[in-house]
């Protein structure tokens, strides 16, 4: 018993079998027999409907924009580097220098000992300055870009 369907009984969208039986003269040609390709099972085309075009579309449009969003920001990009950056710091308001925050700008650490002593000494965070380098414009008072960081 064969377990391959008749092709009188495949029935697909995509397949068209006719099973006519060619006339003889479309049988012979040039003198040679062979089968008519009527009586092979021919592929259709593709039916289109209305879900097949919106997943066509939406890949496409997601082509596009896996494409164009990359391309954008490059250009973004390149066009931020050509501009001159004059915007002073925020944290340092363009000074390039920020307060101590252990001395709180003094430069000078007070210590109470006990009772009534206290040991006044030099900041070992600034070093006695009362101020630090910037550490978000690095002393340049101008604030980077957010890619320059």
């Amino acid at each position: 018993m064969s377990m391959t369907p008749s092709l009188s009984r495949l029935h697909s969208p995509f397949l068209c079998c006719p099973l006519k039986h060619s006339t003889p003269s479309l049988s012979i040609k040039c003198g040679r027999s062979y089968r008519s390709p009527a009586s092979y099972p021919c592929i259709r085309a593709v039916d289109l409907d209305q879900n097949t075009i919106v997943a066509v579309s939406v890949g496409l449009v997601s082509v596009a924009v896996g494409i164009g969003i990359p391309i954008f920001y490059e250009t973004q990009i390149d066009n931020a580097a050509s501009r001159e950056n004059t915007q002073p710091c925020f944290p340092c308001n363009g000074s390039g220098a920020q307060r101590c925050r252990f001395c709180m700008g003094s430069g000078t650490i007070t210590v109470e000992l006990g009772g009534d002593e206290k040991e006044v000494s030099k900041c070992v965070n600034c070093e006695g300055i009362g101020s630090l380098t910037c550490t978000t414009c690095q002393g340049s008072g101008i604030q980077p870009r957010y890619l320059d960081r």
